[in-house]
């Protein structure tokens, strides 16, 4: 396994920045918040619920939940302070760019001029509210870069969004998350990010790699150094869980055990568990996490929710 970052490095939560030992089990990918045009009626915009679920994942031992939420997605971080506090659960918030589908109208217009200078004010001094990016600063900081590749490729809005959180990295030492379109192009977003923009493989989280279940990519991208994220559980239509564990046993005999993150990625109201029929957060430690104890033993599952999470997200902010 690999050793645990500097003492001095810190996760950057939406109630301040934390040791990275104190972030506990993690669910690495997810969102209370979002709002998409490709969903609607589907919106995650109620507190409440947002505090049931986390409650509901608290209770089977949940400590941390990293939101994927970015820029233009709703993403409520004037709610997430109080829902942290209220649910007893650590919060790390997004800033970055979804793909351009997901975004509210207008948004585009409004940023992508001046993205890196975004990114970074959102890293350092406070979120702004995503129908005004020249407003006041929330009281909240971001402690991620999500941004997002297109299918089996990068098209030039991934690529202009890649090179401005590639930037805010530079500047701030923030890890950059990946929303990878039906799992594809692992690869074309390496050699962007830490090859042309020289960010370090281990500040860069690949997400959604389960829905293309390719072995030997998925150990490819795992030898560059980066994290890979396995998120979306019980989604049967994009090999979530019935190829999940091929994955994992397989990146765990190939020595990359330690670069495994585990998240749910709740994007509608009707994936919740608490309130929403499931399977939502709490399906990753009621049946993932045992599931994993059982074929990978308690130190692998152990990595996969405490400690790699803990070195993605552990920053020394600059």
């Amino acid at each position: 396994m690999r050793q645990s970052q500097p003492a001095r490095a810190a996760v950057r939560t939406v109630l301040g920045d934390i040791p990275a030992a104190e972030l506990g089990v993690c669910d690495a990918h997810d969102h209370l918040f979002f709002r998409s045009p490709q969903l609607p009626g589907q919106e995650l915009d109620d507190p409440e619920a947002a505090t049931q679920e986390l409650c509901a994942f608290r209770e089977l031992g949940g400590q941390a939940v990293v939101q994927w939420s970015p820029f233009g997605t709703a993403r409520r971080t004037d709610a997430l302070p109080q829902v942290s506090r209220d649910a007893g659960v650590h919060i790390v918030a997004a800033t970055g760019l979804h793909q351009a589908a997901h975004c509210a109208p207008g948004v585009l217009e409004r940023v992508t001029h001046r993205l890196a200078e975004l990114f970074v004010a959102e890293l350092t001094e406070g979120v702004r509210r995503d129908e005004d990016p020249d407003g006041p600063a929330e009281p909240v900081r971001a402690g991620l870069i999500k941004v997002a590749g297109a299918f089996h490729g990068l098209d030039a809005h991934a690529r202009q969004v890649m090179t401005a959180a590639a930037e805010a990295h530079h500047a701030t030492g923030a890890p950059i998350a990946v929303h990878h379109e039906l799992g594809t192009a692992p690869l074309d977003v390496l050699d962007l990010l830490c090859g042309r923009l020289a960010v370090p493989p281990t500040s860069v989280v690949l997400g959604h790699l389960n829905r293309s279940p390719d072995l030997r990519v998925q150990r490819e991208a795992a030898e560059s150094g980066a994290f890979l994220a396995f998120d979306g559980p019980s989604r049967a239509n994009h090999a979530t869980d019935w190829r999940l564990f091929d994955s994992l046993v397989t990146l765990a005999a190939s020595g990359h055990a330690d670069q495994v993150l585990i998240g749910a990625d709740t994007t509608t109201a009707a994936a919740r568990a608490a309130s929403g029929g499931g399977p939502g957060m709490p399906f990753l430690l009621r049946v993932l996490r045992p599931r994993i104890v059982r074929e990978l033993g308690e130190e692998v599952a152990n990595a996969f929710f405490v400690a790699n999470p803990a070195r993605a997200f552990a920053v020394e902010w600059r």
